[in-house]
């Protein structure tokens, strides 16, 4: 805002002011298009006055300037220039940083800088994200639309494009960083850790980054903290003892120091990027004690021609004056100053870590590449008469695809490059400790993640440490979650037909999974197990039986319709009924019908008709039996005594009105049956362990038991009439016969019942078969089949006079009485 209000002139400030001789050129290189540059050189808090990482980034970006001015292939005829300060304190380089959008050393108010033209077209740096957090908003679209590309700042808070829009980096976001951790922890099966950082951006970030991604994971962050000046480590450290926490994912290096000092022994380290490779801390007397260290870094890419560049610079460096006034070579300066160089190694750069150089190098290299396509450059040369603005630059930038060392350098839809990470794990037990690559992580050109498990040393007993809350449960149990964490939990064993999917996803890990309806298992079960399948099928040589039986009975039912039909005028047919006698066969044929739908894999229609037919038809056939013995009895005992009720009874059918009254009652009562609660198949899976039985369900329907009732309700009459019956003439007392078929159909049907409740096997069915065969077979063969007997054998007893003689017989024995 204060931009806004007033004109801001900067003279170039210097903290230091030194009678030495200064080597501005290495800061300064003057250009048609000049690139800015942030480094850290000098920390002023720390006694050692030069930050040789950042000097040595420092130099690959002037390395890579002068390498892109001697190249034809990019920026042809146009030379860059570079402006470059050292970032050793934000309240010190403020003025500096204001150099980098400055014209002529001032900045005027304007309420639009899209077409404003700063000192530099774009600029790299600084170090940190926190850094970067107070630098950045200052060239913001807001402000000055000025590219700003990070080569260390990783914190995902950039990838907010609202409010850094202009911000890119050349180095992966904190979250490819988090998620390679994430894999790490999962590929060891880890599940229990720790995560210790400092009160800073940097870690504040991942932390929150990594608490977010591990929740759809089974990995628990046991304990977190933040450190600061003030935190104290004993307690920190003491924490992740007590919870028994044996990996810790640690985002500060201060922290494995005081890890060393407390004496900590047998952990697992998971270092960031930000002390992966830390040589000093890599020197520490019991390093090799505290447990295994991975480190993660950025994928390390040398540049050629690099330390040829370095080796050149310094000889032609002058630090004579440096020599020439010892009391300043403690001292720290920032800007563009220079200090006790003449100490200065090549070789001291060029063996620092090399974990921010390529991402620098990348930096220079894409800034160049954008101002080459914003100017039109082709082979012959640039289009310089174009004005170029920064946010061209950015616009450009956006587009870049290119390769550079191997290495793609590209940014996607949120300005992130994509991510190439280097496992590192630290062999502690060489001197000096060397950071042996034992993984890999990419994202381009195709993802891919890799450790190689036979290259790490572990640091006891040469296996993978245990690092998880509960120990992992058995095949056959499940976890019940102890306390808040999920990670925390109790086995607990899977019961019948029950078992656990082991280890397919964090859901099943606490669920007993139920066993599809065709499976079955034993407790303590990891899978389940197919069930035979059982039903009566028809080529089972009991299924045979009862068919064929079936199928004789029919036969014979047929034989003896057609031969009462061809005596049909005979006194034996007339006795049995006449043309009831039809309708009662037939009723019988049709019952036994229901046999030949119980055997095969039940089917809707089959569950319907086995009981409903049987039932249905051989109701009517009682009905026929319950009016021939009634009318029987009422013809020879009630004629006498209540004549006028035989009278009626004659004159008006009353036996065929009474059989056509219980027909119609009992096709309502299966009507309604079959319409409001027909049996259906069902699969069986409760009576067997291990079978799953085919049948029809019977235990829930609720107008059997009325048909069913209805029909012996029928069967009580008939057995009272035949029983009544008893000492009628030989010829027409059916009492013995009708008693018989009745006796034969309640042994049937209680046997049937008594089998039903106390077994549940497949069988079972076929006694339901075999009932409703027996009681048909009863009245068959004790009522029709004597009569068929003296109609073929004993054709003497089928005449008038033989049945008129047992009458007057019958009469005269009555009339005595």
């Amino acid at each position: 805002m204060l931009l806004k209000m007033v004109s801001l002139h900067i003279r170039t400030t210097k903290v230091c002011i030194l009678k030495v001789k200064s080597i501005a050129s290495e800061f300064t290189l003057p250009g048609e298009y000049l690139l800015g540059g942030l480094f850290p050189m000098h920390y002023p808090e720390k006694t050692q006055p030069l930050y040789l990482q950042g000097y040595q980034i420092f130099q690959v970006m002037r390395f890579a300037v002068e390498q892109i001015n001697n190249s034809t292939a990019i920026l042809p005829n146009v030379t860059l220039g570079y402006d470059i300060f050292d970032h050793c304190s934000d309240a010190e380089n403020f003025p500096s940083l204001l150099q980098f959008f400055s014209q002529n050393g001032s900045i005027k108010v304007r309420t639009s800088y899209n077409m404003y033209q700063p000192k530099v077209i774009g600029f790299t740096g600084p170090l940190s994200s926190t850094e970067s957090m107070t630098a950045a908003p200052l060239f913001m679209m807001d402000l000055i639309p000025m590219v700003n590309i990070g080569y260390a700042a990783t914190s995902n808070a950039f990838s907010d494009k609202w409010k850094y829009p202009s911000f890119l980096r050349t180095v992966p976001s904190n979250r490819e960083q988090i998620k390679l951790i994430i894999y790490i922890i999962q590929h060891f099966g880890w599940n229990w850790v720790a995560f210790i950082g400092s009160k800073d951006e940097y870690s504040e970030n991942a932390l929150k980054l990594f608490y977010s991604m591990i929740g759809k994971t089974n990995i628990c962050l046991a304990y977190q903290e933040l450190l600061t000046d003030s935190s104290k480590h004993n307690v920190t450290l003491y924490n992740i003892n007590r919870m028994n926490i044996n990996v810790i994912i640690v985002f500060t290096e201060n922290f494995i120091q005081s890890a060393i000092q407390f004496k900590v022994q047998d952990k697992v380290w998971i270092a960031s990027d930000a002390w992966s490779m830390d040589p000093n801390l890599s020197k520490l007397k019991g390093i090799n004690k505290v447990g295994t260290i991975f480190g993660v870094t950025t994928k390390m890419i040398t540049i050629p021609g690099f330390s040829e560049f370095v080796y050149k610079s310094q000889e032609q460096s002058d630090c004579a004056a440096c020599d020439s006034n010892p009391d300043l070579l403690d001292q720290a300066f920032c800007n563009q100053d220079c200090e006790n160089c003449t100490t200065l190694h090549a070789a001291n750069i060029i063996n620092q870590s090399p974990i921010y150089s390529f991402p620098v190098y990348a930096a220079i290299y894409a800034m160049a590449n954008a101002l080459h396509n914003a100017l039109s450059c082709s082979e012959t040369g640039c289009n310089k008469s174009q004005t170029i603005y920064p946010y061209m630059i950015l616009q450009e930038i956006k587009k870049l695809n290119f390769s550079l060392l191997g290495q793609y350098v590209t940014f996607d839809a949120e300005n992130e490059p994509p991510a190439s990470f280097t496992i590192l794990l630290w062999r502690t037990d060489m001197k000096p400790v060397v950071f042996q690559t034992i993984g890999t992580y990419e994202t381009q050109p195709v993802f891919n993640f890799t450790i190689y498990d036979e290259q790490i040393m572990w640091h006891k007993n040469r296996t993978v440490p245990f690092a998880n809350c509960s120990a992992e449960c058995k095949p056959g149990f499940v976890r019940k979650q102890d306390g808040l964490q999920r990670c925390c939990f109790q086995c607990v064993e899977c019961g019948i037909n029950y078992y656990d999917l082991f280890c397919l996803s964090p859901v099943d890990l606490y669920t007993c999974l139920k066993c599809q309806e065709d499976e079955w298992s034993t407790e303590r079960s990891s899978a389940c197990i197919k069930r035979s399948v059982e039903y009566l099928h028809f080529n089972e040589p009991l299924s045979i039986m009862i068919m064929v039986s079936a199928t004789v009975f029919i036969l014979l039912v047929i034989t003896v319709s057609i031969l009462f039909a061809y005596n049909y005028n005979t006194p034996v047919v007339r006795s049995a009924g006449g043309s009831m006698c039809f309708l009662m066969l037939g009723s019988l044929g049709l019952s036994s019908l229901s046999v030949f739908f119980y055997f095969g894999k039940p089917q809707p229609v089959d569950c319907a008709l086995r009981n409903m037919l049987f039932i249905y038809f051989y109701t009517v056939c009682l009905a026929c039996l319950g009016v021939r013995s009634f009318q029987i009895v009422c013809i020879f005992k009630m004629a006498a005594k209540f004549p006028k009720v035989h009278t009626w009874w004659v004159k008006h059918n009353g036996q065929w009105l009474v059989i056509i009254g219980i027909t119609v009652v009992q096709t309502i009562i299966c009507t309604v049956w079959m319409s409001v609660d027909r049996p259906m198949p069902q699969k069986d899976t409760e009576s067997f362990r291990d079978k799953m039985l085919l049948n029809c369900d019977r235990q829930t329907m609720s107008f059997m038991p009325i048909t069913l009732s209805f029909t012996w309700f029928l069967s009580f009459l008939c057995f009272c009439f035949s029983y009544m019956g008893t000492d009628l003439p030989k010829n027409y007392n059916e009492a013995k016969a009708i008693t018989f078929s009745l006796l034969l159909f309640y042994v049937s049907w209680i046997v049937n019942f008594t089998t039903f409740l106390m077994s549940k096997d497949k069988y079972v069915q076929l006694v339901d078969a075999a009932a409703e065969l027996f009681s048909a077979y009863g009245i068959l063969f004790s009522y029709f089949l004597p009569k068929s007997y003296i109609i073929v054998f004993e054709p003497q007893k089928n005449t008038q006079e033989f049945f008129q003689s047992s009458i007057q017989s019958y009469t005269q024995t009555i009339s005595r009485m």
